[in-house]
């Protein structure tokens, strides 16, 4: 069940995408700043001045109009796009040192371990035919990526929800281990599931199709460490929210005991039933939602509803005594960058209006759509609050279907309605995220709405992302380059569709998540979010180039 070939490439020719330089003033700026040199003010404004692939404000303002960004959940690059046609580092090339993982002591592991609970731990129909598959039901596997497949060894259905894997902001560091992608297993919950992916069957995907006609992004990192709640505000704010006085808070118990005395250490406390070995079970930590200085690094719910715990003497906002409620935030979001430039935008999310029904509380919370509350990033911010008419305006109800009749992002898109910016959250049963969604439903829900999207008055002068908010927990061999404390993280998938899209490509250029805030930013001539800025420096510094503006991904005349 090997998934490799003879390597073609070493470690060395491919182990950093950093060494990539970018053309021009860029490149030469983020050269000057390795070396200390870089002092000018034109220096300094090249190193804030991302990749622009030749492309001018001008055309932009010209041929772009719409921006549709399509959210989708926890797949890495390796999982879904491993061996896509025209990749700069495909994982069946690679060489064993790429791949190796290591146990929690630093050793070579000899094989991997089972996957804990097993790959399908509850039984499920798909196409007429009955799986479940448990931990001993699968054969030892080498220390190497492997083909997802059944204990009879055909591929893995796509339409099956496998178990889900751990996703955090230390596993995810601990994991990368410096670039060298060896920890995945080490660091994570669910044993040699990690190391799976899509890969006989990865072609049959709708999204590998709609990738060789537009472009394909293969250096695409999440913008932060760890899971979702975490990647979703670098999405709109490029930072993590704050808990002030934390300490004193109902959230005091879940702040992370760091080994060592530095706040932005990666290392938390093991929890004492940990297993001192990979092949003895999964890592356990002590509780670490918040860094050792008050920043939500780990899952906390919002303030306000929809959400599972909600406050009977307020309607409308979540128990703020609860632990696991984060406190309200107000610095700015790209939203507001959008709103103070008169410019239209709105966040749609699958499932709003039936979450806000089911009124949060746990046992009237739908299960379908399976809404996720911290999925939804701008509900944690006072400018959004309950009452207020940003909310009314900008948070919309994506509705819980696959067609315009129950589904109002794809309502507007058809009836040429939609704002200049519009955000287009799946709800849980279609977004792809291991343990509650599989492949096969995300892929053909995206797929049918880029179909919608391309049919759209809008279209001519729109520009589509689909991307991945993070990496689900699952192994990629693609070192992240090096940034600031908050990332980025593992490589995702990332596809620009347009009229102005480069045909049938794979873009090399290094982008994380906050290249599209910064598209955002260029297009519609908005200031820039401080944390954009920080990344910026904070990869040049390293020496590296800043993360691309997605532009090099456009051929406009």
């Amino acid at each position: 069940m090997t998934d490799h070939k003879k390597p073609k490439n070493s470690a060395s020719d491919l182990a950093d995408p950093r060494r990539r330089q970018l053309l021009g003033g860029v490149a030469a700026a983020a050269g000057l700043a390795a070396m200390g040199g870089a002092t000018s003010s034109e220096t300094a404004a090249a190193a804030e001045r991302p990749a622009g692939g030749g492309v001018t404000d001008e055309l932009l303002r010209r041929h772009i109009d719409t921006v549709v960004v399509i959210y989708a959940e926890n797949r890495s690059f390796n999982n879904l796009f491993g061996d896509f046609p025209g990749l700069e580092q495909p994982v069946s090339e690679i060489s064993r040192d790429r791949w190796i993982q290591r146990d929690r002591d630093g050793s070579v592991l000899a094989e991997l371990p089972p996957i804990w609970d097993g790959l399908v731990p509850n039984k499920q129909v798909v196409r007429h035919r009955e799986f479940a598959i448990g931990q001993d039901d699968l054969p030892a596997l080498p220390n190497a990526p492997f083909a997802l497949r059944t204990p009879e060894g055909d591929p893995l259905p796509q339409g099956i929800v496998t178990r889900d894997l751990v996703h955090a902001f230390y596993n995810n560091q601990l994991q990368i281990n410096g670039g060298r992608n060896d920890g995945f297993v080490a660091w994570g919950d669910s044993g040699a599931l990690t190391m799976g992916r899509y890969g006989d069957n990865s072609a049959n995907l709708r999204l590998w199709q709609i990738a060789r006609e537009f472009t394909l992004c293969d250096n695409f990192f999440m913008g932060a460490f760890g899971g979702s709640f975490l990647n979703h505000q670098y999405l709109i704010a490029a930072r993590p929210p704050f808990y002030p006085d934390a300490d004193h808070s109902p959230a005091r118990d879940r702040i992370t005991a760091i080994e060592g005395n530095d706040p932005k250490g990666i290392r938390p406390k093991q929890a004492a039933n940990s297993p001192a070995s990979a092949m003895e079970g999964p890592v356990r930590f002590v509780p670490n939602s918040l860094s050792p200085d008050f920043y939500a690094v780990n899952t906390m719910l919002p303030p306000y509803a929809p959400t599972y715990r909600l406050d009977p003497t307020r309607p409308g906002y979540a128990d703020w005594s609860d632990s696991h409620t984060m406190v309200p935030q107000g610095y700015a979001t790209i939203g507001d960058m959008l709103s103070d430039r008169g410019i239209e935008w709105a966040w749609y999310a699958g499932g709003w209006d039936a979450a806000m029904q089911g009124h949060g509380s746990d046992k009237a919370f739908p299960s379908e759509p399976n809404f996720q509350p911290h999925h939804q990033p701008l509900n944690y911010f006072k400018q959004f609050a309950p009452g207020t008419d940003a909310r009314k305006r900008r948070l919309r109800d994506g509705g819980t279907g696959e067609t315009a009749r129950t589904n109002r992002f794809l309502a507007d898109a058809q009836a040429g309605q939609l704002p200049a910016v519009s955000y287009y959250k799946p709800q849980g049963s279609l977004n792809m995220h291991a343990g509650y969604s599989d492949v096969d439903a995300g892929d053909r829900h995206i797929a049918g709405v880029i179909e919608t999207l391309r049919a759209s008055p809008q279209w001519e002068k729109m520009l589509v992302v689909v991307t991945f908010d993070e990496n689900g927990g699952w192994w990629d061999h693609v070192a992240p380059p090096k940034g600031d404390r908050w990332g980025p993280g593992t490589r995702v998938p990332a596809l620009v569709i347009s009229p102005h899209a480069k045909h049938g490509s794979v873009d090399h250029t290094i982008y994380d998540t906050g290249s599209i805030a910064r598209f955002l930013t260029r297009r519609f001539g908005l200031k820039k979010l401080p944390g954009l800025v920080e990344r910026e420096r904070a990869m040049i510094a390293a020496g590296g180039p800043p993360p691309g503006d997605l532009t090099g991904t456009l051929d406009l005349v």
